[in-house]
C-alpha cells in the first residue's frame, strides 16, 4: 500500500512538470512586445525612416491580441512623434531584427539584446518621470504594470532566414543553440527587471514563404509535398523544438514565471496547406508582387515598387482581393491571415504552459 501511495505521488509530481494545453485567458494591464516584422507596429519606420510602417495590408497578430485584451494598439518605443501613449505597454519590435547581435549587413540594428536594453531604459525613465509628475500616469505604465504585464515575443525567423544565405542546412541547425543562448539571456534580464508573464511564439514555416520558394525552390526536389522548401521548414522545426525546451527549462528555473509557448508554426502550416477550408483562395502566392501565379513573386522587385525589368517598366501591385490570400508580399502575411491565426491562438489549442504548482 505504501509503495502504491509513493508511486501515485511520484506520478503526480511528474505530471506537474508536463506541458499542458490551456485556453488563452488574456487579461493584463499592459503588454511589452519584442520581435521582428511579424509584430512591428512602426518601429523600423521610426528608427531608420524605413518607408513601410507595417509589413502587412492591415492588422498584425499583436494587434488582434491587444484588441482581445481591450487595450489600445501598441506604440513603438522608437516613435516620439505625436506624443504617443505608453500607459498600457510598449512595442520594441522592429522589422528585420534578429535574436543574435546585428551586423552591418542587416536592415535593422535593433537585435533582441538591444530591444531588451531599450526596455530597461524605458522602465527606468518611466518610473523616474512618474516619481516627479503623477500626471504622467496618463501616458506611462504604473509601476505594478511592469510585473503584472504580459511580455510577448515573436523573433528568430530572421536568424534562420539570413543564415541560409551563407550556410548549409546542417550549419544553420548548428547555429540554433547560440540563438537559444542569446534569447535565454534576454528573457532572464527581463525577469530580473520584474517580468513574470512570458508569451512566446515559435517561428512559422519559413520554407512556405514565396520569397524563399523563389530563391531556394527552383529545383522541385527541394520542395516538400506542400510545395514548400523542405530544408527551411526542417530548420524551423528544429528551432522550435529547442525553443520549446528552453521555455520549460526557464519555467523550472524560475517558478515565479508564467511561461506560455505558442505553436505558431502548426497554425500557419495548417492554414497554408488547407487554405480553402478557411475561406482563402491562395495559400502560398503573394497578393502584392509581380510575376503571376503560382508565386506572384520576383526577387528583383518589392511590393509597391516600380522598376525596369528586362527593358520593361513594371510595378509590383497589390491584388484586388487580399482577403483571399494568406501571403501579403512574399515574406509576410495578410491581415485576413493574421486574423485567422489570432483566432486559433485564442482557442488555447496551440498553447502550452508548465504549471509546477498544479499539484
Amino acid at each position: 500500500m505504501a509503495l502504491k501511495v509513493i508511486a501515485l505521488q511520484l506520478l503526480a509530481s511528474l505530471a506537474a512538470f508536463l506541458p499542458t494545453t490551456i485556453p488563452a485567458n488574456l487579461s493584463y494591464p499592459a503588454v511589452f512586445n519584442f520581435g521582428d516584422s511579424n509584430s512591428d507596429t512602426g518601429g523600423l519606420n521610426a528608427g531608420i525612416a524605413f518607408p513601410i510602417k507595417r509589413f502587412c495590408n492591415g492588422y498584425l497578430i499583436i494587434d488582434y491580441l491587444m484588441n482581445e485584451m481591450d487595450l489600445p494598439f501598441l506604440n513603438p518605443y522608437l516613435d516620439s512623434v505625436g506624443a504617443p501613449s505608453f500607459q498600457t505597454g510598449c512595442n520594441f519590435a522592429t522589422g528585420g531584427s534578429t535574436v543574435l547581435p546585428a551586423n552591418a549587413a542587416l536592415i535593422s540594428p535593433f537585435s533582441f539584446g538591444i530591444q531588451v536594453a531599450q526596455f530597461g531604459r524605458f522602465k527606468a525613465k518611466a518610473l523616474e518621470l512618474l516619481s516627479k509628475d503623477k500626471k504622467l500616469q496618463n501616458v506611462l505604465p504604473f509601476e505594478d504594470y511592469f510585473k503584472q504585464g504580459l511580455y510577448t515575443f515573436d523573433v528568430g525567423q530572421n536568424d534562420l532566414d539570413g543564415a541560409f544565405s551563407l550556410k548549409s542546412e546542417d550549419q544553420v541547425v548548428a547555429l540554433i543553440p547560440s540563438i537559444m543562448t542569446e534569447f535565454e539571456t534576454g528573457i532572464q534580464k527581463l525577469y530580473n527587471q520584474g517580468a513574470r508573464n512570458f508569451w512566446i511564439h515559435n517561428t512559422g514555416p519559413l520554407g512556405c514563404l514565396p520569397r524563399i520558394i523563389a530563391t531556394f525552390g527552383k529545383n522541385p526536389s527541394q520542395l516538400d509535398q506542400f510545395g514548400c522548401v523542405a530544408s527551411h521548414n526542417r530548420a524551423a522545426t528544429a528551432f522550435n523544438a529547442q525553443l520549446r525546451d528552453l521555455c520549460f527549462k526557464f519555467q523550472r528555473k524560475f517558478p515565479e514565471a508564467n511561461v506560455t509557448y505558442i505553436n505558431i508554426y502548426k497554425i500557419k502550416l495548417d492554414l497554408i496547406t488547407n487554405y480553402a477550408q478557411y475561406g482563402f483562395k491562395q495559400g502560398i502566392a503573394a497578393c502584392c508582387g509581380y510575376g503571376g501565379l503560382p508565386l506572384n513573386f520576383d526577387n528583383r522587385i518589392n511590393c509597391g515598387e516600380t522598376k525596369n525589368l528586362n527593358g520593361t517598366l513594371v510595378t509590383a501591385t497589390p491584388c484586388t482581393n487580399p482577403e483571399e490570400y494568406v501571403n501579403w508580399d512574399g515574406s509576410h502575411y495578410t491581415r485576413a491571415a493574421n486574423q485567422y491565426v489570432s483566432t486559433q491562438i485564442l482557442t488555447g489549442n496551440f498553447s502550452e504552459t508548465l504549471d509546477i504548482f498544479q499539484y
